[in-house]
C-alpha cells in the first residue's frame, strides 16, 4: 500500500487530502480536521473531491488528484478555489 498526504493552509483553514493506494485508491478530504469527503476508486489515474470552506458564505472548492493509482511515483494534488489553482504540497512522513 502506498500512503500519501497533501496539505495546504489557506485563508485560515487547513485542507488535507490523505491517499491510500493499492488496487483501489481511497482518498479522504479534511477541512479543519473534519472529514468532508471520502472516495474509493478502482484503477483511476485521477480523481476529484469537492467540499466547502466553512466561511460566511461557504466557499465551495474542488481538489484534483493526479496520478493517484498504485505504482505511480509522483502524485499531484491541486486545490481549485474561486478560479485559482493552488498546489497542495505533499507532506513527508515523520
Amino acid at each position: 500500500m502506498i500512503r500519501r498526504s497533501f496539505h495546504l493552509d489557506h485563508a485560515g483553514h487547513s485542507v488535507t487530502v490523505d491517499l491510500l493506494g493499492g488496487h483501489t485508491v481511497e482518498a479522504e478530504l479534511l477541512v479543519d480536521g473534519k472529514e468532508l469527503a471520502v472516495r474509493h476508486e478502482r484503477g483511476t489515474e485521477s480523481l476529484l473531491l469537492t467540499g466547502e470552506l466553512p466561511d460566511d458564505p461557504p466557499q465551495p472548492f474542488t481538489v484534483r488528484v493526479e496520478h493517484a493509482r498504485r505504482g505511480a511515483r509522483h502524485a499531484a494534488c491541486v486545490l481549485v478555489l474561486a478560479g485559482r489553482e493552488l498546489p497542495m504540497p505533499e507532506r513527508t512522513a515523520a
